[in-house]
């Protein structure tokens, strides 16, 4: 799976060690920082592209982001699709929280979702909640989902 910084840079470390990284060195620079980590979507013919987000913010001092682009060679059914963009953030925050955990790191999970019923997406919304909880994890869904619906979004287009 290779990583990427927004500059197009590749990660050469796995995920997990470039993430421990990056925590050691913002805590050396006494940066207080916040991780959020989602994905989005979006089909192109016969095609699914994902674009996974870890979104590092450092309190009152910016941030950046590592990510990750996947094409599926499949289309899926709208509630199937923002399931899966969920199960994806939810294995890459499952590989790293015990890392997050070790260097006092608060993490949410963000669901590219609507909380309005008009939308398409809102059909996913309960089952989008119950996985994030019953794995433990935070959770923000739109507007709020920014790690999602916009840094995710914008990788993916």
């Amino acid at each position: 799976m290779v990583w990427r910084k927004l500059n197009g840079e590749i990660l050469l470390l796995p995920i997990k060690e470039a993430v421990l990284k990056v925590l050691e060195e913002e805590a050396k620079n006494n940066h207080k920082l916040k991780v959020c980590i989602g994905t989005d979507s979006q089909v192109k013919a016969n095609t699914t592209d994902f674009a996974t987000v870890i979104v590092f913010l450092r309190e009152q001092k910016g941030g950046f982001m590592f990510f990750h682009n996947e094409k599926v060679s499949k289309t899926y059914h709208i509630k199937e699709r923002m399931l899966l963009e969920v199960a994806k953030s939810i294995d890459i925050a499952y590989q790293l929280c015990d890392v997050f955990i070790e260097h006092g790191v608060e993490m949410e999970i963000h669901a590219d979702i609507n909380t309005n019923p008009q939308f398409k997406s809102n059909d996913a919304l309960k089952e989008s909640m119950g996985y994030i909880l019953g794995m433990g994890f935070a959770f923000k869904v739109k507007p709020q989902a920014f790690a999602s619906s916009c840094c995710a979004d914008r990788i993916v287009n």
